[in-house]
């Protein structure tokens, strides 16, 4: 089965009524975990930004302390899927700024991941690749956020 496009399913929709739309979310709900979220986002968390972003960065400190310290490849592993969790997120907000903010707290917190961070090319990779996603994502920025941005992230980059 082909999947509509957007424009078919924006038009398809305008001909519903609220509780045949409501019955559409909430069976989207249902069927995909990520769905969920998203509308769990939107419905709760999308009014207030700057708490959304609070809440992650405590989700982040939270994964980054669950860290199975034994062997290498987990360690890996699991600092791929706290970046996985927060692409997801950076994805429901849409915004640049939380974008920046997000992404400047990981590489933070994965640049003081002492003694993996320093022994591992993969992660310092990791952190090269999110600084210069952070870097675009402050380019986009009003002037003034762009300054204080920058000033957070030249704190990640000298602080060695």
């Amino acid at each position: 089965m082909k999947a509509s496009t957007i424009k078919q399913l924006k038009d398809e929709l305008t001909h519903k009524t609220a509780n045949e739309l409501k019955e559409l979310c909430l069976q989207l709900a249902r069927f995909k975990v990520e769905n969920k979220e998203l509308l769990t986002y939107l419905l709760f968390e999308a009014h207030n930004e700057a708490q959304y972003i609070e809440n992650i960065k405590l989700f982040i400190d939270h994964e980054f302390k669950d860290i199975d310290t034994k062997n290498g490849y987990y360690v890996r592993k699991k600092i791929r899927k706290i970046l996985t969790s927060c692409k997801k997120f950076i994805r429901f907000s849409k915004k640049k700024e939380t974008e920046a903010e997000i992404l400047l707290h990981f590489s933070k917190k994965l640049k003081n991941y002492n003694p993996y961070f320093k022994r591992s090319n993969r992660l310092q990779n990791i952190f090269q690749t999110q600084i210069k996603m952070a870097k675009n994502a402050i380019d986009k920025l009003h002037e003034d956020l762009q300054y204080d941005y920058q000033l957070e992230l030249d704190a990640i980059l000298d602080n060695d």
